[in-house]
């Protein structure tokens, strides 16, 4: 932590419009990529790591101060202190057990709120935590708002792309995530010929994918090599400023692992880490990394 993020003060400046962003970390790049976006937009950022889930190493170069999980109360303070209004979400997160939080006074306030947000998925559970912030004079900001580099575009990152048999599978997987999004299950899946074979759940898409590639070892998966698609996007009806989903150079690791062909994810509502990197391990691969224009709602 800098010096200036272990010092403390009663009260604060006013949480009124501008001012800093904060930035509340996850695990991962990404945190670290929106952070450096903001500061070259010409706005203060200072980061609220999580312990436990976030990177020294990406925060380091930013002011920050460390939190503890469900430290709401210390978050609240140390927020207005730095005279943040906006904040953001970003990175990734395991979902702790209610009972495996500790505590402090501030969280204890809303702590009703935060049990009836953990009856249900992951976007009840984050649309519930959102809603706290914002009762305390919070704005909630989308981190693709502050940053907009980091969405996936439409098109191919790098030079492949989906052959006929790959497009099919890819609209059959956007119907399949479109159908269980009342659900509130998971934001990927796996296809080959119109066969799915794995669903995101708990275990996140870099385990999904180490899934496909055990089956695969094991005889479970008899579909050739090269044959299959990770398909991402967002659940219908979705807050779009809390949990997009993500890629990175990993998620195209975990693909070539399953032996599929590629990934496809709905371009304008996917987030990617290091794209460049996402384009050239695809490359060297021989996948292809797509964004692909979803069928109108309800279609």
């Amino acid at each position: 932590m800098t010096a200036a993020a272990g010092a403390t003060m009663a009260g604060g400046p006013d949480v009124g419009a501008g001012g800093a962003l904060a930035v509340v970390c996850g695990g991962g790049r990404l945190p670290g990529t929106v952070a450096a976006a903001v500061v070259a937009s010409g706005r203060d950022v200072v980061l609220f790591p999580i312990r436990g889930w976030a990177d020294p190493a990406v925060v380091a170069p930013f002011r920050h101060h460390w939190i503890a999980l469900a430290t709401y109360g210390r978050l609240v303070r140390l927020m207005r202190q730095e005279g943040c209004r906006d904040l953001v979400f970003i990175g990734g997160a395991v979902r702790p057990a209610l009972s495996e939080l500790r505590l402090d006074w501030g969280t204890v306030r809303v702590l009703p709120r935060v049990a009836r947000a953990f009856r249900g998925g992951d976007d009840h559970l984050l649309s519930g935590v959102a809603r706290i912030f914002e009762d305390d004079g919070f704005r909630l900001r989308g981190a693709h708002e502050v940053a907009p580099d980091i969405l996936v575009g439409e098109g191919p990152l790098g030079r492949r792309t989906p052959s006929a048999r790959d497009t099919a599978d890819v609209a059959f997987g956007l119907g399949l995530l479109a159908a269980q999004s009342p659900f509130d299950v998971g934001q990927a899946v796996v296809v080959a010929e119109r066969r799915v074979l794995a669903v995101e759940a708990a275990e996140g898409t870099d385990g999904m994918l180490a899934r496909v590639a055990a089956l695969r070892a094991e005889g479970r998966i008899r579909t050739p090599a090269g044959v299959g698609v990770l398909v991402k996007a967002p659940k219908i009806g979705q807050d779009h400023r809390l949990d997009l989903p993500t890629i990175g150079p990993q998620t195209v690791d975990g693909v070539a692992r399953a032996g599929l062909a590629g990934l496809a994810v709905v371009a304008g509502s996917v987030l990617v880490a290091d794209p460049q990197e996402v384009a050239r391990r695809a490359e060297a691969a021989g996948l292809f990394a797509v964004g692909v224009t979803p069928p109108p709602e309800g279609s």
